[in-house]
């Protein structure tokens, strides 16, 4: 062999052996070694302890020792041949994060699958509950294929979005529902379908009622935006009566609190189409309901709780009303945001969600006091034992896909919640709202193996939960970031989240080149 041929072998062969897989497994035994508990039940962390899976399944939760103190290897899970071991000690591990509110990508934003589930993977997110998309056979498709694990992916639950019809889901045959026996019969095909739910915006009340009832006859679950258009006849207590498992946002919630009015101050040149007018609005409802602690708000909250409802509040998705600024600056953008994403959030009067056409610091102060009414309600619904849990509904609003998702976590946090409680809204609770707490949510023995592992304490710093890390300053005057998930295990697989990432920032450098383009800030010109 020549010189020439031989340097080119060595060399190909370290960059091959250089670049770090993204997912290993699944193994007939994986022990994950040393790490401290943080479950997701409520339970102060605990540790070192030694989880034992296998074939997907958690089989033992084992304590090997004391902080501090040396282990007994002779006291640990023994690993069989075949299996393997992973390393963990002093590293966090939490259930894996359920997003309740995830779009998978979007036509209009030209984001695939394929980088929105890595986003998702890269923070943890094992679990995704998609309330209406590109259509139902589109999401089942990919449901499908992340259970056989032909893709990296969450697991997925399809919720259609009410009377939505597709090339191949065409059960009315392009007759829109009208009458609560066309609801009742879009429902059943759904639920023919294969679908897990039905995401709703609004209807009128006699049609509500019909597809809430005979959804709930065919045990499916149900999300809902209540949307302006349908707010005024149908608001969130007539839903949960009706048989709604969960709220999205917050929008119906302050109608069913008013006290002296059926319908918001709309100003008399009000548009629906012009989201500036529907967005700043929107940013004062909050105060014309009834105020925190009184009868009718506590009355309304304590009927919610006892119908078993969930309250999904999608924080994030609204927080560039309030500061604009500090969500379009995000630093993520400019490795992580594709391109056609980030011209998806410009000032348009056309693409959904991007109402900045002329918003100022009226308009933000508005929707900081919005925000102080809504996170009181929400954190009193969680003390009084209602359930909230963790959604995102990324890929709007300047708010991308797994990072939007831990920057509701440090909101729950800002509403009030302690970070065990917000861990719980992101894992069992989540589990709950979908019917599933008896296979995922919790590490317990007999669920499902899906983890999130990270090499920082997530309760002292949610940030270090961020792809990006924390930044902190060493003790010898450095700035490092420290931080970002090292391992996401779902069904048992466990995936390289920096991995993840890195393939992430390949696909949008790639479309950078591919268009010379350059991430600017609105108003500014290349």
């Amino acid at each position: 062999m020549n010189k020439l041929l031989f340097a080119l072998l060595v060399f190909s062969t370290f960059i091959v052996q250089s670049q770090e897989p993204m997912q290993e497994g699944p193994f007939s035994q994986l022990i994950i070694r040393g790490v401290t508990l943080i479950n997701g039940n409520g339970a102060p962390p605990r540790g070192p302890i030694d989880i034992v899976v296998e074939n997907n399944k958690i089989v033992n939760v084992q304590v090997v020792g004391y902080p501090g103190v040396a282990i007994d290897n002779s006291k640990r899970p023994k690993l069989k041949a075949g299996g393997k071991e992973l390393d963990c000690s002093g590293m966090y591990l939490m259930p894996g994060f359920i997003d309740m509110h995830g779009h998978i990508g979007g036509v209009a934003q030209g984001a695939d699958y394929d980088y929105v589930f890595k986003l998702w993977m890269a923070h943890g997110i094992t679990t995704v509950r998609e309330p209406s998309g590109r259509g139902v056979d589109w999401t089942l498709d990919l449901k499908r294929k992340s259970e056989k694990n032909e893709i990296i992916a969450p697991r997925v639950f399809a919720y259609t979005g009410f009377g939505q019809k597709t090339k191949d889901f065409n059960p009315l045959n392009d007759a829109p529902i009208s009458t609560p026996e066309q609801a009742r019969q879009w429902v059943r095909a759904n639920a023919a379908r294969g679908a897990d739910g039905i995401k709703f915006f609004g209807a009128p009340p006699e049609i509500m009622e019909a597809a809430l009832n005979e959804n709930k006859k065919l045990g499916l679950r149900s999300a809902c935006h209540h949307a302006q258009l349908d707010v005024a006849r149908w608001n969130v207590l007539h839903s949960a009566r009706a048989g709604l498992t969960s709220m999205e946002h917050w929008y119906g919630l302050p109608e069913a609190l008013f006290v002296d009015k059926t319908v918001q101050d709309y100003p008399l040149d009000y548009n629906y189409q012009n989201e500036q007018n529907r967005f700043e609005e929107a940013g004062k409802l909050w105060k014309q309901a009834a105020p925190p602690y009184s009868d009718h708000w506590n009355k309304v909250m304590n009927e919610l709780i006892s119908l078993d409802f969930t309250l999904d509040p999608t924080f994030n998705i609204y927080e560039a009303s309030r500061d604009l600024q500090r969500a379009r600056r995000a630093e993520w953008h400019e490795d992580y945001t594709l391109p056609s994403l980030w011209e998806f959030y410009q000032p348009s009067k056309i693409s959904h969600g991007s109402y900045w056409h002329d918003w100022g610091t009226e308009q933000e102060v508005a929707w900081r006091e919005n925000y102080k009414l809504w996170m009181t309600f929400v954190n009193e619904y969680k003390n009084r034992g209602g359930r909230v849990t963790t959604g995102s509904d990324s890929g709007f609003i300047f708010q991308l896909y797994g990072f939007a998702y831990v920057r509701e976590m440090e909101l729950l946090r800002e509403a009030g919640f302690h970070p065990l409680e917000i861990i719980r809204s992101a894992t069992l609770n989540g589990a709950a709202a979908l019917g599933m707490a008896d296979k995922i949510g919790t590490v317990t023995v007999g669920k499902l193996a899906d983890f999130v592992i990270v090499e920082e304490n997530p309760l002292q710093n949610l940030k270090v939960l961020y792809g990006t890390g924390a930044i902190k300053l060493t003790d010898s005057n450095e700035v490092v970031r420290v931080g970002g998930i090292r391992y996401t295990i779902k069904d048992g697989i466990v995936f390289n989240a920096k991995a993840l990432l890195k393939d992430v920032k390949r696909m949008v450098e790639e479309q950078k080149q591919k268009d010379n383009y350059k991430i600017l800030q609105p108003g500014i010109k290349q």
